[in-house]
């Protein structure tokens, strides 16, 4: 499955990011994750939250990695009431899926006012993107394989 190693993962620029490697300025972090905003905006408020180990994508995720998830969406929600976001129902929490990934890094996209996205922007963030999948649908995902197995 995906890689679990950040010193796998030189050339990751999410990586060079949990390692301080960058000046990309750190909104929020804690031991396993770290928040920053997104270089291409796709709402007012677009922030990332991602892993510090290395973690290639939201397909390499298992069952065990349920709490992980919830983590970052917390983080992301966490982020976005101290950048005084006051309609938190109206936030789109998802990752992109491979291929779509424009960063091979398991990274969450909080995004708000999910409501006042442009046309790109719900191209790609939006309910109707065939590139993105929200945190719910991750979540339900993960549930399913873990009765499964």
């Amino acid at each position: 499955m995906g890689t679990r190693d950040a010193s796998e993962s030189e050339d990751c620029p999410f990586c060079q990011i949990a390692q301080s490697q960058t000046d990309t300025e750190i909104l929020l972090s804690d031991d396993e994750l770290l928040c920053f905003r997104d270089m291409k905006p796709g709402a007012t408020h677009h922030y990332l939250v991602v892993t510090r180990t290395h973690i290639d994508n939201c397909k390499s995720l298992q069952w065990g990695d349920i709490p992980l998830v919830e983590r970052m969406v917390e983080m992301g929600r966490t982020v976005l009431e101290k950048n005084k976001v006051s309609n938190l129902d109206d936030v789109r929490f998802g990752f992109h899926i491979p291929p779509f990934s424009s960063v091979p890094h398991l990274h969450l996209h909080a995004l708000a006012p999910a409501s006042t996205m442009g046309f790109k922007s719900q191209l790609h963030y939006g309910p109707q993107s065939h590139w993105f999948i929200t945190v719910d649908k991750v979540l339900s995902q993960l549930k399913i394989r873990g009765k499964v197995n």
